[in-house]
């Protein structure tokens, strides 16, 4: 039988070890070893994961999902999250379908118009998000899931229900397949997001002020911070970025689609959690988030491979959200 020296002994040894499997989660994160374990995983599965052709495949993939993750984590950084997005990117790509069929032998006229129609539609849907969370101080979660209903019942309106084909050819051999300074088009917005946001969350007093905003809202404005406005700034920003995926997006599959990114409201939220980023807000980083989609990504890309059915890999994600989300509740208690 333990003596209580023997038993309080053991205790000091189990909150050490605990303390120290903290401090890797927080030097490390967890993520990094996940995605290494998934990569070793799928390898040994299936020979056909580990091959340039298919990581490359994988990379390609996560563009789009790393741009949405960012634009989520800005607004997890404020202590909200919206799930319009996904509608917001199927709007767009109705709007930029219908607006290049009228312009089918003017590519500059066309993709100029294009363009400015997908980030103006995306930044108005994601300006009445932050309107009604910030002035009218309506729960983010109510916002955005009757703008996401109401957007995606627009989407199918616009467009009957039915695709926009008959896109220009120059459309998606400029944004998708053309290249800037040798890089394709989309891993270079890509890239120029990340940079862009990490300069303003990290450089600038707006990022001080989402940080401060999603750790404590009433001690931000106390401190003088306007909190209204930089909750609106998040969402209309946050827009900003879903238009340049909804553009991107509709280059890369030739049409507009009224059900294009229905996924991708979950899959952002489940990618910056699991890289880190607070549900509650204050705390987490793009880069984590940017881990993060390559990681879903990588894990959808594994369960195709392996023949697993897509209802299934529903139910996987939405299980690895509901993890992530244990994960970062574990982590705050401990602190």
């Amino acid at each position: 039988m333990s003596t209580p020296r023997e038993v309080a002994t053991g205790r000091y040894v189990a909150l050490g070890r605990l303390r120290w499997v903290r401090g890797v989660i927080d030097q490390l994160g967890l993520l990094p070893v996940l995605l290494i374990g998934l990569l070793l995983f799928f390898s040994i599965a299936s020979p056909n994961f580990f091959t340039r052709t298919n990581l490359s495949t994988i990379l390609t993939q996560a563009l789009f999902l790393i741009i949405v993750s960012v634009a989520q984590t800005l607004v997890l950084l404020t202590g909200g999250f919206d799930l319009s997005m996904g509608s917001s990117i199927a709007m767009v790509s109705i709007v930029v379908g219908l607006q290049l069929l009228d312009h089918p032998d003017a590519p500059l006229t066309g993709l100029v118009i294009a363009t400015l129609a997908a980030i103006a539609v995306a930044t108005g849907i994601g300006a009445l998000n932050g309107l009604f969370v910030s002035v009218f101080r309506v729960p983010p979660f109510i916002v955005t899931l009757a703008m996401m209903t109401a957007v995606s019942g627009l989407a199918l309106k616009v467009s009957r229900g039915v695709p926009v084909f008959g896109l220009p050819g120059y459309f998606s051999s400029t944004l998708y397949t053309g290249k800037v300074l040798g890089i394709p088009v989309p891993w270079f917005v890509m890239v120029l997001v990340l940079l862009v946001m990490y300069l303003l969350l990290h450089w600038t007093r707006f990022g001080r002020y989402w940080y401060a905003i999603g750790s404590n809202a009433e001690a931000a404005r106390l401190s003088g911070i306007a909190v209204r406005f930089y909750l609106f700034l998040a969402y209309a920003i946050a827009g900003v970025l879903v238009g340049v995926t909804g553009l991107l997006l509709t280059a890369r599959v030739g049409s507009g689609e009224p059900t294009l990114g229905a996924s991708f409201p979950l899959e952002s939220i489940a990618a910056a959690v699991l890289g880190g980023v607070s549900i509650r807000g204050g705390e987490g980083n793009i880069f984590g988030a940017a881990l993060g989609a390559v990681f879903l990504v990588m894990l959808r890309n594994g369960m195709d491979i392996m023949g697993i059915s897509t209802y299934t890999q529903l139910i996987i994600t939405g299980a690895l959200l509901v993890v992530a989300v244990i994960i970062d509740n574990w982590v705050h208690r401990e602190r």
